[in-house]
């Protein structure tokens, strides 16, 4: 089902580190050009990776038998949305308002942004493939609960797939931009 989107395994390149070596993850908070708009920013890929697991652990429940098939439509139709919706949001205005102001203060970024720009699409794919799939185990649960396992089935490496795309991406994203704000001491 996910072999066509390709989930990037390696790091950001060296030269894309080189504020990251100097600003560590575990000195963000603690600096003083880290602000409340980078603490929220930072607390909406929390909440799309515990998303991410939740539609995962949710369709294994259905699929061991342990989530009862009403149950589980009715909670991967509201974090299943939530999570599509709030993705799709959130890289509209990274596009717009956020990635700009990193490119402009700091033309280092545009590099890692062509890179960020490929997982976007990757990810775009994914997401769809999730809400064509669930919409499908959804629909089924109502018409013939046999062939909703069966879609469910299909959906669990979907969700698998999120899942790891988020963990690369939202890291790689974090470390190019974290950096970046705290250098120039943007966001403020």
């Amino acid at each position: 089902m996910n072999a066509d989107i390709e989930i990037r395994t390696t790091e950001m390149p060296a030269d894309m580190r080189i504020l990251l070596d100097a600003y560590p993850r575990d000195t963000w908070e603690a600096h003083p050009g880290f602000k409340e708009k980078t603490s929220n920013w930072l607390g909406a890929h929390v909440m799309f990776r515990q998303l991410a697991e939740l539609v995962r652990l949710e369709t294994e429940a259905y699929l061991e038998k342990l989530r009862d098939p009403d149950d589980f439509a009715a909670r991967l139709s509201r974090y299943g949305d939530l999570l599509v919706r709030n993705l799709h949001g959130h890289h509209t205005w990274e596009d717009k308002s956020y990635f700009p102001e990193l490119c402009e203060a700091d033309p280092r970024f545009e590099k890692g942004l062509e890179i960020l720009e490929k997982d976007h699409e990757a990810l775009d794919a994914t997401l769809f493939q999730l809400s064509q799939t669930a919409n499908r185990a959804i629909k089924l649960v109502q018409l013939d609960e046999a062939q909703a396992r069966e879609e469910a089935g299909k959906l669990q490496p979907v969700t698998g797939t999120i899942e790891s795309l988020l963990a690369r991406h939202l890291s790689d994203e974090e470390e190019l931009a974290v950096p970046i704000i705290l250098h120039h001491r943007l966001r403020g």
